[in-house]
């Protein structure tokens, strides 16, 4: 389903912020980005893969801020250009029995530290270090280099067709939320040569994605979302380029409970604006959540205050919602 969109936030941070949480940024309150949402709703409590991954084409770690109010453990772990989690390998310098003999010794210092000042911040802690040995134990997960060399050769060697192949990895392996970033796209100047070849990376990798996981019979149980923090302007400027334009752009949602092949909405001739059937970020937040069959009128319950899981003053798009 092709979707038509109007955010009115031409700013770079604030339009990924919006669409990502469904709400605009303010100074009261910071907000949790759809896959820690996605994370806490979804994904099993026992699981030793994380339930967020986001893949870049840059530095790799961790991003503590995007889960917000919820814990930690929901945060987003970055694959920095498709590479395994940091930190996860175990030095040659260390035998397996001497890691093993570390690891029980800090568990045995935190259960004596804990007995005495356990709270919500250690025991955060505590499980970020029990998760990273878990990590330690399924590196292979995130290798690309098991996947058949048919389907390595088939997605291409661009950066970005390698990141949606791991991507289907891990959605295969059920990890619940996987993020993949394309960038490279705020072409100011020479807007066509420059997208020529950044679509052309987009296509091979994306296509392909999207067939593996309809031919593994996922579809219906993924959802899939092409989105950015806004579009471009409609014409063109003095330096052959496309500036910020929030006010009528278009995203695009596969899978899960989406018509397939629909249009919603439309714009005037030109492009400028959504002239029937617009929808902003709040409406679709709502709708993603609703697409994976989480109750986006619920809320969470943050140490004894209800914070609502998406903009009570928004509603799902029910179209989609068939």
């Amino acid at each position: 389903a092709d979707l038509s969109v109007n955010t009115a936030e031409d700013d770079h941070a604030k339009g990924i912020y919006l669409m990502l949480t469904g709400r605009r940024q303010t100074a009261a309150a910071d907000y949790p980005r759809f896959g820690a949402v996605a994370a806490k709703s979804l994904a099993p409590s026992d699981d030793a893969l994380p339930g967020h991954i986001i893949i870049t084409p840059g530095g790799g770690g961790g991003s503590g801020s995007d889960s917000a109010y919820l814990e930690p453990k929901y945060a987003s772990v970055v694959l920095g250009n498709g590479n395994p989690p940091q930190y996860t390998a175990r030095p040659d310098s260390i035998g397996e029995q001497a890691d093993q003999c570390r690891h029980d010794f800090r568990r045995r210092a935190n259960e004596r530290f804990q007995s005495r000042r356990r709270s919500a911040m250690t025991d955060a802690y505590a499980a970020s270090y029990e998760q990273a040995q878990l990590l330690m134990q399924r590196r292979d997960v995130f290798d690309v280099t098991k996947e058949p060399a048919a389907d390595q050769e088939r997605y291409g060697k661009y950066d970005f067709s390698r990141h949606c192949l791991l991507a289907r990895r891990l959605l295969e392996q059920g990890v619940t939320f996987v993020q993949v970033s394309h960038s490279n796209y705020d072409t100011h100047n020479e807007n066509f040569d420059f997208h020529l070849e950044q679509l052309a990376e987009f296509d091979l990798g994306f296509s392909n994605f999207v067939q593996d996981v309809a031919d593994r019979g996922m579809l219906d149980s993924t959802l899939i979302v092409v989105l950015s923090e806004f579009g471009r302007t409609p014409h063109i400027n003095l330096y052959y380029g496309r500036d910020h334009w929030s006010k009528a752009w278009s995203i695009v949602m596969a899978g899960c409970r989406t018509p397939r092949g629909a249009a919603y909405g439309a714009t005037n001739a030109d492009g400028t604006e959504v002239t029937d059937g617009q929808v902003d970020h709040g409406q679709l937040f709502h709708t993603y959540l609703q697409s994976v069959g989480v109750d986006s009128t619920g809320s969470f319950s943050i140490d004894g205050r209800e914070m609502p899981i998406a903009d009570p003053a928004a509603e799902p798009i029910r179209a989609l919602l068939a």
